[in-house]
């Protein structure tokens, strides 16, 4: 089983987007996929239409108790272990728990068999959930807007993976991902240009593409289900093949 943590401690850069939509894509090339929701705002668990979530069927037990995972719920060919605003109280009861922090990782270690992908979407912030999600991760994917906020946040990014690297020496970050390009605007292809020439991987930008994006979400589908074939599911399909080249997982593509 390979893990990724989708972070950015700035919120609107697009990564519960992504999590969903590499998962779903994933999935359907035949993978087994376990989708973890670790923002108290439970943007993942809406999106797939999950509701009357318990915090007991969270990683709320996992982060304070050091308890296992709690079975998922499976919705369109994805395991998830959803969330609640209650994960927001396990900021502070992680506090000062010595080992909590590396408690997620010791759960997924046990269910390793069971899967060929986890993808966690780790909540923006620089918090005790953040920590959670990124000690647990093998590699991140780090999505950045082609927007002045993405440049802005670029320093903070590099602090945070350098904290997280004291203890996780060999985490690294699997691809940067430019989200929300619009080729037609000078400001973004001058922003994606100062991108490559900082961050290494970089994937190729994710075009806006705004509808699809927002209907999607709207109907609680991934866009290779609400869109099959669209462009938007092709910018996925190639993000995906493009983690897969970096990663070695054995993704050959899905059907449209």
């Amino acid at each position: 089983m390979q893990t990724f943590t989708v972070f950015n401690h700035a919120g609107g850069a697009g990564k519960t987007s992504l999590t969903l939509n590499l998962g779903h894509e994933l999935a359907a090339s035949g993978l087994r996929v376990l989708l973890i929701d670790l923002d108290p705002q439970a943007s993942l668990t809406g999106w797939l239409g999950v509701t009357g979530v318990t915090p007991d069927q969270t990683a709320h037990p996992v982060a304070v108790e050091g308890r296992p995972l709690p079975e998922p719920v499976r919705v369109h060919s994805l395991d998830l272990i959803p969330s609640h605003m209650a994960l927001a109280l396990a900021e502070r009861l992680m506090m000062g728990a010595v080992g909590a922090q590396g408690r997620l990782n010791r759960a997924l270690g046990a269910v390793q068999d069971r899967y060929d992908v986890t993808l966690i979407d780790s909540p923006p912030s620089l918090g005790q959930l953040a920590i959670l999600g990124a000690l647990a991760a093998d590699q991140m994917i780090v999505p950045v807007p082609t927007r002045q906020k993405g440049l802005d946040a670029l320093p903070g990014l590099q602090v945070a993976l350098r904290e997280y690297r004291e203890v996780r020496p060999d985490l690294d970050v699997a691809l940067y991902v430019p989200t929300f390009f619009d080729a037609r605007r000078l400001h973004d292809r001058e922003v994606l240009a100062d991108l490559r020439a900082a961050l290494s991987p970089l994937a190729e930008p994710m075009p806006q593409r705004e509808a699809v994006w927002l209907d999607s979400t709207a109907q609680g589908a991934p866009v290779g289900l609400y869109a099959p074939g669209s462009p938007v599911h092709r910018d996925i399909q190639r993000l995906t093949a493009e983690l897969a080249r970096a990663t070695g997982l054995p993704y050959a593509g899905s059907a449209a």
